[in-house]
């Protein structure tokens, strides 16, 4: 997420994905970094990005890139587009199976582009 705090930020190499124009607003695409798929998501008209695995446990897909981003519990969610289960987009908690969550990824913008951040 854009602004968030990351410990060891400096350690961190930094993929660039795209402008974050090129997402539109309330929508996510894939990224591939490192050899992962990331699902990279746009949070509003603003800047403001996520960045958690793209791979749904429950479908065992990579598909979460191509749900659809809301919010519940003032939580901002992607719902899988497989069988719906929401995914908090900080933490990557699953909402339904609090066992369950997938990786998240620091990620900001930098000068219009968005970065992936992984360890280094």
């Amino acid at each position: 997420m854009t602004d968030s705090k990351i410990e060891n930020e400096a350690t961190l190499v930094w993929t660039s994905i795209c402008p974050v124009e090129d997402i539109k607003p309330d929508t996510g695409v894939c990224a591939l970094v490192n050899s992962e798929q990331v699902a990279v998501f746009r949070y509003g008209s603003g800047t403001t990005v996520y960045a958690i695995s793209n791979y749904d446990p429950f479908g065992e897909a990579n598909v979460l890139s191509r749900g659809i981003t809301g919010s519940l519990k003032n939580r901002p969610v992607v719902a899988s587009p497989l069988y719906k289960q929401h995914f908090d987009l900080i933490t990557g908690e699953c909402l339904e199976d609090e066992a369950i969550s997938v990786k998240t990824y620091p990620v900001r913008v930098q000068k219009g582009m968005v970065e992936v951040g992984t360890a280094g």
